[in-house]
């Protein structure tokens, strides 16, 4: 999905489908398409004419209050959707030319069209004068309401002049958007998204040299995570949508082994060990390869981990054993390092990881294309694969930034009207707005936040050699029944082609599918012998 284009210094689209203003008046060539998502029907070329007026009615507002008096006794010509109009209206009636002097602010070259369509006005009876607190607090959020809508603008000017290499502007950019952040909300929509994108900005042209340094511990980021699942329903969703397909495809067999290539708390696997264990004919043995980063402390956490489903395996009667791999990063993992059997019925299960393969240098092979390679020499009988729903990898810095834009903050709103509790939702929080600043802040090898769509997946999972599996009714209707533990409305699950997505109305932002791959010919088998695959006993935790 492309939200944003292009076209000069301010960029500028047509509205997508799901634009609130699809009734305007207005050609949808002619609107600027982020206003659009906002709600406001403004033309292109009318974009630095709105900003310029806009600039100056902040100014009476601030340096001229008595002038609100005036707002308040006076019919006003009130219709915001049509932003244009209704700032010129309001300028108008109020008569507040005369205290303004023209300045150059962020648009040297204002081009003036003062012609408003006059069939989209409303006029309100005039209000009492009577009531002026109420008015003047109806005048105050509009203004918030549109320095948000300018902030908007600035974040993709800013991105422009990154991308032409042109930091100077991009820090003065970032300096006005900074104190423009002062008149809004930043503890919620735009006001909220806007701050972590000018932070992320800000760190890359004023300390680039600490670009990648700081993304957190590894024990801060599972810390982060834990929160996130908790907060909203995406991690959930990706959760019980790879485990009800990890055990239909376990059906009939004896002795299955999940290899997890985030174990992260093993919050996955409560999940399918009771299912398992409720397994008509009675659970098979479950092997768990649970891979994670190292402790800094020294502890096992692995084997902690392991320990703790160990114990509710036991107390389930369900069979198990666990082996924790301990790797800085995914790409560093071996074949050999899993113990493999061929008794074994194999599931890969990779949960928003394999996108974090997909940076290279000519110095060395791609890691995606190897990890896939020896996936497939393992023969899994499934491999659930679950990522975002985004298209964060484009070479343009631009692109990236403007679609990672759209992306989270259709996250946030979402995340608000889960209605999370203080302190927990300012740490999801910091679960998103540590992939934000990767995203704008990082590139090269240091850039791992390399998202991408489901159908570039599909293409390069069936280039690999894998084929889908669709996912059935019933994982379907856990995700949906999922949801009814969200008072929310507005998250919606979608099958599309055999594989889920969730999503917060109209865009999705996480999709799940399901792969598998046919055996090998015997004669391949036995020149490639399988990577990782062994004939030796289990350890048991």
């Amino acid at each position: 999905m492309e939200p944003y284009g292009n076209s000069g210094g301010v960029s500028s689209s047509a509205s997508s489908s799901s634009s609130s203003s699809a009734a305007s008046i207005t050609k949808p060539h002619e609107m600027d398409g982020y206003l659009a998502e906002a709600g406001y029907k403004v033309r292109s070329s009318d974009l630095r004419h709105v900003a310029q007026r806009l600039e100056r009615l902040e100014n009476v507002m601030v340096n001229s209050p008595n002038d609100l008096a005036h707002f308040a006794s006076d019919a006003v010509i009130y219709n915001p959707s049509d932003l244009a109009s209704w700032v010129d209206s309001l300028l108008s009636a109020s008569d507040l030319n005369s205290h303004l002097s023209i300045s150059d602010l962020d648009f040297p070259d204002v081009i003036i069209n003062n012609h408003p369509t006059a069939d989209t006005w409303t006029e309100i009876p005039p209000i009492s004068a009577a009531a002026p607190p109420q008015n003047h607090h109806q005048v105050t959020a509009v203004m918030e309401e549109d320095s948000g809508i300018r902030l908007v603008q600035l974040l993709v000017t800013c991105a422009e002049s990154v991308q032409r290499g042109d930091l100077a502007l991009a820090g003065s950019i970032i300096e006005t958007m900074q104190a423009l952040l002062t008149r809004v909300n930043t503890g919620c929509g735009i006001g909220k998204v806007a701050g972590y994108f000018i932070d992320a900005l800000s760190r890359r042209v004023f300390t680039p040299q600490s670009v990648g340094s700081d993304g957190g511990s590894a024990h801060e980021n599972e810390l982060l995570y834990h929160y996130f699942y908790e907060a909203c329903p995406y991690l959930k969703f990706a959760h019980f949508t790879a485990n009800q397909a990890i055990l239909e495809a376990f059906h009939g067999h004896d002795c299955v082994h999940v290899i997890d290539f985030n174990l992260m708390h093993g919050l996955q696997w409560p999940a399918l060990i009771q299912a398992l264990a409720l397994r008509p004919g009675g659970p098979p043995l479950l092997r768990l390869t649970g891979i994670g980063p190292p402790s800094p402390d020294g502890r096992d956490s692995l084997r902690e981990i392991g320990l703790r489903l160990a114990e509710l395996a036991r107390s389930v009667n369900v069979r198990f054993a666990f082996r924790g791999v301990a790797a800085s990063r995914l790409e560093d993992v071996k074949p050999w390092m899993l113990q493999v059997s061929p008794k074994e019925a194999v599931a890969v299960n990779s949960i928003m990881q394999l996108h974090r393969l997909l940076g290279s240098d000519s110095n060395r092979n791609s890691p995606i294309e190897m990890m896939l390679g020896w996936i497939r020499n393992l023969n899994p009988k499934i491999v659930t694969v679950v990522e975002q729903e985004a298209d964060h990898n484009k070479a343009g810095f631009l692109e990236r930034f403007t679609e990672a834009l759209y992306y989270y903050s259709n996250m946030f709103d979402s995340l608000e009207a889960c209605g999370a509790m203080q302190p927990d939702k300012t740490l999801a929080e910091m679960y998103i707005q540590r992939e934000i600043c990767n995203v704008v802040c990082c590139e090269g090898l240091a850039r791992v936040e390399r998202h991408e769509p489901l159908s570039k997946w599909r293409t390069r999972l069936e280039l690999a050699g894998f084929s889908p599996l669709h996912l059935g009714s019933n994982a379907f209707k856990q995700a949906s029944m999922l949801l009814t533990l969200f008072s929310a409305e507005g998250y919606r699950v979608e099958e599309k082609e055999g594989c889920l997505t969730l999503g917060w109305h109209s865009r999705p932002l996480i999709a799940a599918s399901a792969w598998q791959v046919m055996p090998l010919p015997e004669a391949t088998a036995t020149a490639t012998n399988p990577l990782g695959i062994v004939n030796h006993s289990v350890n048991h935790v």
